[in-house]
């Protein structure tokens, strides 16, 4: 039966509305009645823990598209709404990426802790780093770690050449974003956050920009927001200050070369592959050039029949993405 403690934990849980801790003990009480010869005791809690998890997603679904999608018709073609299943694991990040990304995610699920003593966990995340490096990846993980809608924001739509319908769009932005929670990326901000001291700035886009950190200050809600840009020297310097997470995504080291192939290849023999010939063949490119590469390798080893990744057809791919990546562009070249 659960300790003294487990049944504490549980009325704790349910009464912060903490569900993912709720699920958490529930199955140590599950594992410790297996443990003790309580077989059947211990497979209906866990059965009866999948459900609510299943039925905890479908509501949180059905809760979140109607506020967003229905009161206002133009907010449709602000926003794009997903629920991603992705999960850290399914990312190869460094590790003081990984660290600070599993951090922000223990705030959140431990809010009502950090509330009890005055504290509020991390909302506004600053990504930064070379395209394909994984910030897009990782606010899809966000949301899938936190069974949360990402909403991702339609910049192109927002920014209009008249600076007073800019800002209205914006407004209905945060209106929803306070009214449904959900994760909210905000992809290229440097489009709507450029510096304002830049010499060829005009006045509509410092006031747009204003309006934009105007929203960030005053906002309370209970969403995540995350900011992306591969253009991190673009940014207003103020954009940095609105952000309790501002973290940096550098090209894959060997150990993240490794792991996007291993993972991404998963389904296939990978025994005697030459690392090192890999490995210097990916210097320099992306998370998501090295994806697109190990793919290319892998359709090459299904069309021939085999089952077995081999190294020369790895190496060809990754040299024709590096071909593809640095051709032209002088300051990636390793």
């Amino acid at each position: 039966m659960a300790t003294n403690d487990q049944l504490k934990a549980l009325v704790k849980s349910h009464a912060d509305r903490d569900d993912p801790q709720f699920y958490s003990v529930a199955m140590q009480v599950a594992a410790k009645a297996a443990r003790s010869g309580q077989e059947r005791f211990s497979q209906e809690l866990r059965d009866m823990v999948d459900e609510l998890r299943r039925k905890s997603v479908q509501s949180t679904r059905i809760a979140t598209v109607v506020p967003v999608s229905q009161p206002r018709g133009e907010l449709a073609s602000l926003l794009s709404v997903t629920y991603p299943d992705a999960r850290l694991s399914d990312l190869a990040l460094a590790d003081d990426v990984s660290d600070r990304l599993r951090h922000l995610l223990l705030e959140q699920r431990r809010r009502g802790d950090l509330a009890r003593h005055g504290l509020s966990p991390v909302r506004r995340m600053l990504l930064v780093g070379p395209p394909g490096t994984g910030k897009t990846s990782t606010a899809k993980v966000i949301a899938g770690e936190l069974r949360l809608p990402l909403f991702a924001i339609r910049l192109d739509t927002i920014i209009t050449k008249f600076m007073g319908e800019t800002a209205a769009k914006l407004r209905l932005i945060f209106d929803a974003l306070a009214e449904t929670q959900g994760v909210y990326l905000f992809d290229e901000v440097d489009a709507l956050a450029g510096d304002r001291t830049a010499g060829n700035d005009v006045g509509e886009i410092r006031r747009v920009l204003n309006s934009f950190l105007q929203f960030l200050e005053e906002e309370t809600s209970e969403s995540v927001i995350v900011a992306a840009t591969n253009h991190p020297e673009l940014l207003d310097k103020a954009m940095f200050r609105r952000f309790e997470s501002v973290v940096s995504f550098p090209l894959p080291d060997e150990d993240a070369v490794r792991a996007v192939i291993k993972n991404r290849l998963a389904n296939f023999r990978l025994s005697n592959l030459g690392w090192k010939r890999i490995i210097s063949s990916a210097r320099g490119l992306s998370h998501a050039e090295i994806t697109v590469a190990a793919e290319n390798a892998a359709k090459r080893t299904v069309l021939a029949g085999d089952a077995q990744i081999r190294t020369d057809d790895l190496v060809s791919a990754l040299e024709d993405r590096r071909r593809t990546t640095f051709h032209g562009d002088e300051t990636r070249k390793p």
